[in-house]
C-alpha cells in the first residue's frame, strides 16, 4: 500500500525532499500547506501535489495523509509536529528539532503517547562516507575514542529571512549548522548520553540578532569530549562542511576526506583510504537525503521507530540550550538528567 505524503513548507529543503520522495514507487504525493499561496501552487505544479491548503488543520480534518514532512520555520515544527502526531500522522521533521529542549520534549512524548513515528532529518547519518567511518568507529579499528572534531560551516555565505530571526529560529549558526556537528558526533560515537557543554557564540559577521559564530566542547558519559565548530559568513574554516574527526588510541579516522590514519605497535603507520572521492561528489549530497527518506518510508510500512527519532532530537536540542546558557554565563553547563534512561 502506498505511503501519502504530504509537506509543510515549500522552500529549498522542501524540494530537496519530495526529489528524494518521487524517486520511491511506494510514496504518493497528496498534499502541501503552506501559508504563501503562490509559492504552494508553484510546488504544487513542480511535484503533481494534487491538494494544497493554508492551513495544517485544515489538511489533517480532511486526511488521506500517512505521513509529514515538516520544513517549515523552527517557531512552527513543534506545534505542527505534535498537531500531526495527534492526527495519527508520521512525521519527518527538519533540524533543529525545535525553538529548545522542552519543545522538543513534547514532540518526543507525543510520538510516544500516540504511537505516530516521529523522525529528525539529520542527514548526513545517511550519507555514505559518514556510515563508512560509523562501522570503522563501532568496530574498534580507531580503539578507545577520546575525542571528536567536527565542523559545520558557510564560508562566505550565510543564510537570510527568517533564519536569522531569533522570534521565527530559535537560535542562529549553532542551532542551524552547530546541530549537524552535534548529530554527526553523537552518531559516530553511537549516540552517545552528554554530561556537560562549554560554550562560545558570538555574531561578528552580519547585522542580526542570533549568532553567526559557535565554538562548544561537549564531554560525553563514556569521558571522550567532542570539540566543534559552527558558522556563517565564516572567512575560514579547517575542515569542509560537516567534516568530522575521531581520534582513538590507536589512531584517527575523518570525513572529508574519509580515511583512516592507524598506528601500529612498535610498527609502521598504515593509512587506509575508503575509496571515496575528494572533495566529495555533489551528487552525494542529494544521495543522502533520498537514503533518508527511504529510510522514513521503509519505517513507516514495516512499523520501525526510526533513528534518529524523538529522543535524539531532544538530546541535541539539550546540548543547544546547554550551550547557548553556557556562552552566556561563560560557565560549564551541566546537561540535566539523568538521561540514561531515555533509550
Amino acid at each position: 500500500m502506498a505511503v501519502r505524503l504530504a509537506f509543510a513548507g515549500t522552500g529549498w529543503i522542501s524540494k530537496v525532499h519530495a526529489r528524494a520522495a518521487r524517486l520511491l514507487p511506494q510514496v504518493e504525493f497528496a498534499a502541501v500547506v503552506n501559508h504563501r499561496p503562490e509559492s504552494m501552487q508553484t510546488f504544487a505544479d513542480e511535484f503533481s501535489i494534487p491538494r494544497t491548503y493554508e492551513h495544517l488543520e485544515d489538511l489533517l480534518d480532511d486526511g488521506g495523509v500517512d505521513a509529514l514532512v515538516v520544513s517549515t520555520p523552527n517557531v512552527l515544527h513543534a506545534s505542527q509536529t505534535v498537531a500531526a502526531l495527534r492526527a495519527g500522522v508520521h512525521v519527518l521533521v527538519e533540524k533543529p528539532t525545535a525553538m529548545n529542549a522542552a519543545q522538543a520534549y513534547e514532540m518526543r512524548q507525543a510520538s510516544i503517547e500516540t504511537g505516530s513515528l516521529l523522525m529528525l532529518a539529520h542527514n548526513w547519518r545517511f550519507h555514505e562516507e559518514t556510515q563508512w567511518l560509523r562501522e570503522q568507529v563501532l568496530n574498534q579499528r580507531l580503539g578507545k575514542i577520546i575525542r571528536t572534531r567536527g565542523f559545520s560551516i558557510h564560508k562566505d555565505w550565510g543564510p537570510a529571512g527568517w533564519f536569522t530571526q531569533k522570534e521565527l529560529a530559535g537560535g542562529g549558526a549553532l542551532a542551524d549548522m552547530g546541530v549537524h556537528a552535534i548529530d554527526t558526533a553523537r552518531f559516530l560515537l553511537g549516540d552517545p548520553i552528554p554530561k556537560s557543554v562549554f560554550a562560545r557564540t558570538g555574531t561578528h559577521y552580519m547585522d542580526a540578532d542570533v549568532d553567526d559564530t559557535a565554538e562548544l566542547i561537549i564531554n560525553w558519559e563514556d569521558g571522550s569530549y567532542s570539540h566543534l565548530e559552527a558558522g556563517w559568513w565564516q572567512p575560514f574554516s579547517y575542515g569542509e562542511e560537516a567534516a568530522a574527526g575521531v581520534y582513538g588510541s590507536r589512531g584517527y579516522g575523518s570525513v572529508f576526506p574519509t580515511r583512516l590514519k592507524l598506528r601500529q605497535p612498535n610498527g609502521p603507520v598504515e593509512m587506509v583510504y575508503a575509496g571515496f572521492p575528494f572533495p566529495r561528489r555533489e551528487e552525494s549530497v542529494q544521495q543522502m537525503y533520498e537514503n533518508q527518506m527511504a529510510y522514513f518510508i521503509r519505517c513507516i510500512q514495516h512499523n520501525i521507530k526510526p533513528t534518529p527519532g524523538g529522543t535524539e532530537g531532544w538530546i541535541n536540542m539539550l546540548i543547544i540550550d546547554a550551550a547557548y546558557q553556557s556562552s552566556q554565563s561563560g560557565e560549564v553547563v551541566q546537561i540535566p538528567g539523568p538521561l540514561e534512561g531515555c533509550y
